[in-house]
């Protein structure tokens, strides 16, 4: 150990630009972990999702497109179309004290709309990690059709 103490400035000095990158990446690391822990929403599991519905009963929202959904989706899940999807809707809005599960196929949408949902005072708001592919990959039960 204490020869690679010795060594490390030598070796930045002759890698400046690997080290720099190394710091760069270190620190974007740091940055994104921190917000993952400040932000108001909790990302699920699939057996975490699992847990929830047999203890909660939440409100399960799919955001994929309706083919998609059409295909495959969580049981008990309800397609609202990410263009239509408003956290200040009266249908919605009565459900502000249960938990709200918010996922899409794969998983990219959902940050977004957990975010306006938090916004829209929902207090319990989590989002599906890998979205319904990691549902299904988790070999889980899935839904086919409209409902």
């Amino acid at each position: 150990m204490n020869d690679f103490l010795h060594k490390l400035p030598q070796f930045v000095s002759n890698h400046l630009v690997l080290a720099l990158l190394f710091v760069g990446l270190v620190v974007a690391l740091l940055v994104t972990q921190v917000m993952v822990l400040l932000r108001k929403y909790k990302e699920l599991t699939p057996a975490g999702l699992t847990q929830l519905i047999n203890r909660d009963n939440p409100l399960l929202i799919d955001l994929s497109a309706s083919a998609d959904f059409e295909k495959m989706h969580v049981p008990g899940a309800k397609h609202v179309a990410l263009s239509q999807f408003d956290p200040e809707h009266k249908d919605l809005a009565k459900a502000r004290e249960l938990p709200v599960v918010v996922m899409d196929k794969e998983g990219r949408q959902s940050d977004s709309a957990a975010q306006r949902l938090i916004k829209a005072g929902f207090t319990r708001v989590y989002t599906l990690g890998g979205g319904v592919l990691a549902w299904q990959q988790a070999q889980l039960p899935v839904a086919k059709g409209k409902n």
